[in-house]
């Protein structure tokens, strides 16, 4: 029989508001891979959860299993990547890697070899507060490979994009925000 509460250690992929202070969080996790779970009171003033669940954080999460969706308990923040969040092109970078993980990953299934990468184009995007095309597609053709879709077999950004928009069969929002960047 499973446990009724679980720690586990991830990155913040996306959030969504429900309800007046509640927030679901979709989270990459090295030992359950893509998770969702729901933090519950986290958008009240008084919440000191709030903080540890921003977007790209690595954070513990202390869960209570749900019904429909677990129940974040605690959090405790790991690495929190504060340069991504002062330049547009950082912003931009990361934005586009996470979402690139949230739709490419199954939920609920395990999955190391996608976890590492993406901590690591973080640090990297945190580190110099960008990344340069090359790291991004490296990490774009990285997951691809991981996640057993291959790549295209022509060698272009274009082809790039255009091959992983047939897979998820609709264009990366992040691409469109963008791309006037």
């Amino acid at each position: 029989m499973r446990s009724r509460t679980y720690k586990t250690e991830g990155i913040i992929l996306q959030r969504l508001n429900v309800g007046e202070a509640d927030r679901i969080l979709t989270v990459f996790t090295k030992a359950q891979g893509k998770i969702r779970c729901i933090a519950k009171g986290v958008r009240k003033p008084t919440s000191r959860k709030s903080a540890s669940i921003e977007l790209f954080n690595r954070t513990t999460l202390f869960i209570a299993r749900g019904r429909n969706l677990d129940i974040v308990t605690q959090t405790e923040v790991v690495e929190s990547f504060p340069k991504i969040r002062k330049k547009l092109k950082a912003i931009k970078a990361a934005y586009h890697v996470v979402e690139l993980v949230e739709l490419l990953t199954a939920q609920n299934q395990e999955n190391a070899r996608v976890y590492e990468p993406l901590l690591s184009i973080l640090r990297t995007i945190n580190k110099q507060s960008h990344a340069t095309r090359r790291q991004i597609s490296g990490f774009e053709k990285e997951l691809l490979r991981e996640l057993g879709f291959g790549t295209p077999k022509q060698d272009s950004q274009a082809a790039l994009i255009q091959f992983i928009e047939s897979i998820i069969e609709k264009r990366l929002t992040s691409i469109e925000i963008f791309k006037d960047i």
